[in-house]
């Protein structure tokens, strides 16, 4: 979400040497995007710990002599190693106690002021830095190595021996057990559509997400489906270049949901405890789908009732979600 953000930074600075700071888990969604000349892995443990990883890793930093820091993270630790790496211009938002830190601390936008999807809380930092004159409108996010991506993830497909079309399935979502659809339900969504398009059942997951997987696998295996499991089994990379080769993508509001709109493929995203509005997928291909119960969106990690807003979204649905947004693609 924050890529139209780092687009326009690009677009304000075209002759300029950036360079994009972050996890080494992150650091692949980057590495074909045009607006960056270089990935720096920052690998200090986190919390207050390591404070002499995180003092050398400012001090190499200062080295490169960078003349502005523009922190879209909104974590104290960002805006101190930008501070130790005496970065002249540090802008950011003032928040998380760290202001004073910042050379341009930037208000918070206060509820109503911005459009509510997090794509614009970025874009809006740099309008109140001045870096951009006004926001401009994003109606969707893409990667632009999208192509790419999908090329290797088709030779792969073809390495594995697996029928076309590939339906992508990620059940898991990393912020808690509410946001998860019925993974059973998952599979037989999976299931149906490979019954009535052919092809093969790609399952997704992060490492501790392999049980989640396993049950998804065995549940489409049940129906009949074939299935390709790669749970905890690839890089981010790797999963980048898997789901950009899939027909279409079955997920919970996650970040394998973001990342596979941003491919432009056709993903239907189940939700429930969260909120689309603030952190839907975006663009044409996209398909929310989410009951209307009086306790959604209520936020939390794990639901304190009976897990309605999931329960009650059915095969049906997703099924339906999914070949509408199918067609619509293929007409395009």
């Amino acid at each position: 979400m924050s890529l139209p953000a780092l687009g326009a930074i690009r677009r304000a600075f075209p002759t300029a040497s950036i360079a994009v700071v972050a996890r080494p888990w992150v650091l692949d969604l980057y590495r074909r995007e045009p607006f960056l000349d270089e990935v720096i892995p920052y690998t200090a443990p986190r919390g207050a710990s390591g404070w002499g990883e995180k003092w050398r890793f400012a001090r190499s930093l200062s080295e490169r002599n960078f003349d502005c820091a523009i922190l879209l993270q909104n974590a104290f630790e960002a805006a101190l190693l930008a501070w130790l790496a005496r970065i002249p211009r540090r802008i950011g938002y003032a928040r998380d106690g760290r202001g004073w830190l910042l050379t341009d601390p930037v208000p918070v936008p206060k509820a109503g002021e911005i459009p509510h999807h997090e794509r614009f809380y970025y874009l809006e930092l740099l309008r109140r830095a001045g870096l951009i004159s006004e926001t401009p409108g994003v109606n969707m996010i893409r990667l632009a190595g999208a192509d790419a991506a999908r090329a290797a993830g088709h030779a792969r497909y073809a390495e594995l021996g697996a029928p076309r079309p590939v339906i992508g399935v990620s059940p898991g979502a990393a912020y808690g057990g509410a946001k998860r659809w019925l993974p059973e339900r998952f599979a037989e969504s999976a299931a149906e559509l490979v019954r009535r398009l052919g092809g093969t059942i790609a399952v997704f997951g992060a490492k501790d997400e392999v049980r989640l997987c396993e049950t998804v696998e065995a549940a489409a295996r049940q129906w009949g489906a074939p299935v390709l499991q790669f749970g905890g089994r690839t890089s981010l990379a790797e999963f980048i270049e898997l789901a950009a080769a899939c027909e279409v993508f079955l997920s919970n509001d996650s970040g394998a949901m973001h990342i596979v709109s941003a491919l432009g493929v056709p993903v239907v995203a189940v939700f429930g405890a969260t909120d689309p509005l603030g952190t839907g997928p975006v663009g044409e291909h996209t398909r929310v789908i989410q009951e209307k119960v009086e306790c959604a969106p209520c936020l939390l990690r794990e639901c304190p009732v009976d897990h309605r807003c999931m329960t009650r979204v059915t095969v049906e649905h997703v099924v339906d979600a999914a070949l509408a947004l199918l067609g619509q693609a293929r007409s395009c």
